[in-house]
């Protein structure tokens, strides 16, 4: 147990308590939990260091008040809530003397361990400990101590401690308190426990629920990565008559960058703007991150544009949305902006340098960006900037180059590294580099369907039946799972999902209707379907009525039928984009007149009058 909190060894000293504030007492008002806890230290001229604490603090030593909780209350809150070094343990003296400190001074050290933003002299550990001391000393916790144990819980990654102050919580009577259990909604999405985080959402009456419980549940969706769920939790709040705060917008359109739900990333972008003034950085950068991931870089570059209070995370995101739809050269342009500004590139920004050059084709570039993060920004190049290199080089057909490379790596070879090879030997049909790389993968124990996957199409490509069907039966007998390939397309906010062969869909009939006259009107430009990478020992024929029903193929029919005429057509993919998927949006582009954003697990293709935005580098 973190700081040896057993809390039923404690509870039998502490009865039932009646929700207070320090408002009510001769403290002083607290106003809320993220301002300084201590109204009265109004009373001390500000103090700038902790000389100046000590000189006050001597004062009090001379007349006798140190040990006054009403008078030591203001040092001891100007203590906790510094930064100055070692004003952490000068506060933890002051309380330490205090005779019959009260809940609101153990809430002030509390708040001081849990606020330490990575300083060494600050441990939440020693948050649960106080309150352990707390319960045992037969003080009863108020309802601003839970916020301040349920943060040190969160830091601290305990879940098992964090379930025993909720029981202690309600022991005390807090459970129907706000602040209470907001804190706990947030403790377990932070712990990544957004199920037990919906439940404590749902034990709240509606009329003791905030904005700040539904901010709360929407992070924990969000840290959960459970995009949907966080997107309907969004229309439900909003439903319900709550106007979101920023928080849960910055959720809502972290979810709606994932999902690609661009309708829904424009309605919260529309709500931003009605109630704010002013967009800061923070919603700023994650609206350039949501149109970005959603197909419209265009936009993404606009809401950049107007930006005044650029930063790093802002840079990166614009760079890597570039990156994401194969534009290097504009993501190299603006990164050189980002240095003539004086803005210092950090790690994150170089990833999405080096992903830009790879998506590109870029391989001169890369190498040179690669050599200025190490010789002129100092930063030493982590897993993922060597992932980015070896891609960059495999995808270049230097496949014997980034083989090298992992093996030099200083982080030691890794699986991104080794899978990135494995895709470029995919695209240059090396099946015998290809067999290495996923022989070292099996060694990290990293791999998974999908490597199998690569390895069987290429040996069916090359008629090698056998060998394809063994590296598919060895996937497996070893329990690996494909994830089920899917297509989704936003039509008015609503999602729709489909699979190869999909005839689910309420509007299946004219979703296939609609397929036929597709392919009817290709078959007059010449089109015939391209099968090269389909991996079934069977028939031509068959193959053909595989691919026809293909669940990109599906999600574009459904998206002509229900969208207006003109407006483009945006899905989402978890597979990789084939040949013959590429070569169907393009013509299908063309003859509907339409624009076709296609998002797979790759990189965006934007494809308008029958041409692709990624100018066909990634089948290359």
């Amino acid at each position: 147990m973190v700081g040896g909190l057993v809390l039923s060894q404690a509870q039998h000293q502490v009865g039932i308590a009646t929700p207070r504030t320090a408002g009510a007492s001769e403290q002083g008002t607290f106003r809320g939990r993220d301002q300084a806890p201590c109204a009265t230290a109004a009373a001390l001229p500000p103090l700038r260091s902790l000389d100046e604490v000590r000189k006050a603090h001597a004062r009090h030593v001379k007349l006798g008040l140190d040990r006054s909780p009403r008078h030591a209350r203001p040092l001891l809150a100007a203590c906790a809530l510094a930064e100055w070094p070692g004003s952490m343990a000068y506060a933890v003296s002051i309380f330490a003397a205090l005779d019959k400190p009260e809940a609101f001074d153990y809430n002030t050290v509390m708040r001081g361990y849990v606020g330490g933003g990575g300083r060494g002299d600050r441990d939440p550990a020693d948050a649960l400990r106080l309150y352990v001391d707390m319960v045992e000393d037969g003080v009863e916790p108020d309802s601003y101590t839970f916020p301040f144990v349920f943060k040190a819980c969160a830091q601290l990654g305990a879940l098992q401690e964090g379930r025993q102050l909720q029981g202690h919580l309600v022991k005390l009577g807090f459970q129907h308190d706000e602040h209470a259990q907001n804190s706990l909604i947030s403790f377990y999405g932070k712990c990544g426990e957004a199920d037990l985080a919906r439940r404590a959402f749902e034990q709240m009456g509606d009329d003791e629920k905030t904005t700040a419980s539904w901010s709360a549940l929407l992070a924990a969706y969000t840290r959960a990565g459970r995009w949907s769920e966080c997107v309907e939790s969004f229309g439900d709040m909003v439903c319900e008559g709550w106007r979101p705060d920023e928080s849960s917008m910055v959720s809502a359109l972290s979810a709606c960058a994932h999902l690609g739900a661009y309708d829904v990333g424009r309605s919260v972008h529309c709500a931003l703007l009605r109630n704010t003034v002013r967009l800061n950085a923070f919603m700023s950068t994650s609206l350039v991150d949501m149109y970005a991931k959603c197909g419209c870089i265009k936009k993404a570059a606009a809401v950049f544009d107007a930006m005044d209070d650029k930063n790093a995370w802002t840079y990166s995101a614009i760079v890597s949305g570039l990156a994401l739809h194969g534009d290097g050269r504009k993501a190299l342009e603006v990164f050189d902006a980002m240095v003539r500004e004086g803005h210092r590139p950090d790690a994150a920004v170089y990833v999405g340098v080096l992903n830009a050059c790879s998506r590109a084709g870029l391989l001169e570039e890369g190498l040179r960006c690669f050599d200025r993060m190490r010789l002129e920004h100092k930063l030493t190049p982590n897993a993922q900037h060597y992932g980015c290199m070896v891609d960059l080089m495999a995808r270049a057909g230097r496949l014997d180059d980034a083989r090298a490379l992992i093996g030099s790596m200083p982080t030691g070879p890794t699986d991104t590294a080794w899978r990135s090879l494995l895709n470029a030997c995919r695209i240059h049909g090396n099946l015998e580099l290809a067999e290495r790389a996923l022989q070292e993968l099996a060694r990290l124990g990293a791999t998974n369907a999908g490597d199998y996957i690569i390895l069987a199409d290429m040996h069916a490509r090359a008629n090698n039946w056998d060998a394809a069907a063994a590296r598919r039966t060895e996937a497996v007998d070893r329990g690996l799972a494909q994830a089920p390939g899917y297509s989704a397309v936003e039509v008015h906010g609503e999602t729709h999902r489909f699979v190869s062969q999909d005839r689910s869909h309420p509007r299946a009939d004219d979703i296939y209707e609609m397929l036929h006259q597709m392919e009817w009107q290709l078959r007059f430009e010449g089109y015939r379907p391209d099968t090269s990478e389909l991996a079934l020992d069977v028939d031509e024929e068959e193959k053909r009525r595989v691919v026809a029903a293909h669940s990109q193929k599906l999600a574009i029919a459904f998206g002509l039928l229900s969208t207006p005429e003109g407006a483009p057509v945006r899905v989402v993919t978890n597979l990789r984009m084939s040949k013959e998927c590429h070569a169907y949006s393009a013509l299908i582009s063309e003859i509907f007149g339409r624009e076709i954003v296609v998002r797979d697990r790759n990189r965006f293709h934007r494809f308008k009058r029958g041409v692709c935005s990624c100018r066909n580098y990634c089948h290359s």
